[in-house]
């Protein structure tokens, strides 16, 4: 009687690699910089689109071509007044998205190096020279 093993299992679910792919990719291409700010200046301008709208709605039918005037002077004025401001809002949330995500890092880092420390004497008096001597971020590069 014959039996066969095949010993050759792919590591990855080929599914889960698709989402990883696609994942990076709109990362990528969010941090191109200028779609959040075109997102933000979209969203601004069809705010004020919307009041203008509300404001031509109640002006009788005569001046119906004189309230589509004035409401895409308005879409046009805000476009070119608020481009810079919601580039800058944008790229400020960016950073202090990245200042979060570099801060919980160290943090989960701190976490494992003292939960190593907790089980191991020589890493908790390193931990503890350090503190004492006040170089605190020299122990991080040995662990």
């Amino acid at each position: 009687m014959a039996s066969f093993v095949q010993i050759d299992h792919p590591t990855e679910h080929p599914g889960v690699v698709r989402f990883e792919r696609a994942f990076q990719a709109l990362r990528e291409g969010a941090r191109g910089g200028r779609n959040g700010a075109s997102l933000l200046l979209a969203a601004m301008v069809a705010a004020l689109l919307v009041v203008a709208n509300q404001v031509v709605d109640t002006w009788t039918e005569g001046h119906l071509l004189a309230a589509w005037i004035v409401m895409w002077l308005v879409a046009f004025a805000a476009l070119a007044l608020l481009a810079a401001p919601a580039r800058r809002g944008a790229a400020s949330v960016r950073a202090a998205l990245r200042n979060w995500r570099v801060a919980r890092r160290q943090a989960a880092e701190d976490r494992k190096l003292w939960d190593v420390a907790l089980t191991d004497a020589r890493v908790m008096a390193d931990i503890s020279r350090a503190m004492s001597t006040g170089a605190a971020r020299d122990v991080r590069a040995y662990y």
